[in-house]
């Protein structure tokens, strides 16, 4: 583990873990995962508690998935219509991400949380696609839960090597986002083939 990394914690605990993931939650490009990793491998060696860490994790993602949620849904919208086509999310785009939701968005709330990238716009985009809060909530704190047992767990376990870890973790969430981003392309012609035959 980094130096500063154990310097931080040495000196702040807990919290590193909390704002870390709960920062990561909210939709900033913060490495929430790598908090949670050092916080599990440092209860490894009696330095923490994993059962702390990973209580204070769940908490710190469910909170932070809300906030992100929450911006998603009063200014998130009005914020990708005016500026995502710089990124290539156009409103044609926007529509076909909408319709995503629509079929599958409680379950893509879940697999998000385990996929780099989607774990820190996922909330965000939830909220802006007008899925329901009380739907969200309930795959989002479930998510939360599986996630930080999972990634907790691993740290714990894996603790005596933080080069192993880090390179196992990353390789896992680039895995699970290119399956994603394969999904949802699927759904998209789906969705394609099946209004050019109601049009027919």
């Amino acid at each position: 583990m980094p130096q500063w990394l154990h310097d931080l914690f040495s000196q702040y605990g807990y919290a590193v873990v909390f704002l870390g993931v709960f920062l990561e939650n909210t939709g900033l490009p913060i490495p929430g995962e790598t908090a949670l990793l050092a916080g599990a491998a440092l209860a490894h060696f009696g330095e923490l508690s994993l059962v702390r860490v990973i209580l204070v994790a769940i908490a710190a993602a469910t909170l932070g998935d809300n906030l992100g949620f929450l911006i998603g849904r009063r200014g998130g919208r009005q914020f990708i219509e005016r500026f995502g086509g710089r990124i290539g999310l156009t409103a044609k785009r926007l529509r076909q991400f909408d319709h995503f939701f629509d079929r599958h968005g409680a379950r893509t709330v879940f697999i998000a949380r385990f996929i780099t990238g989607l774990r820190v716009f996922g909330a965000v985009l939830a909220g802006a696609s007008r899925l329901r809060w009380r739907e969200f909530l309930i795959y989002n704190a479930a998510g939360a839960i599986v996630w930080c047992t999972v990634i907790g767990i691993a740290g714990y376990t894996l603790g005596h090597s933080w080069e192993l870890l880090e390179k196992w973790i990353g390789r896992t969430g680039l895995i699970g986002l290119t399956a994603v981003v394969v999904l949802a392309a699927i759904a998209v012609a789906r969705s394609r083939r099946a209004v050019t035959s109601s049009d027919a």
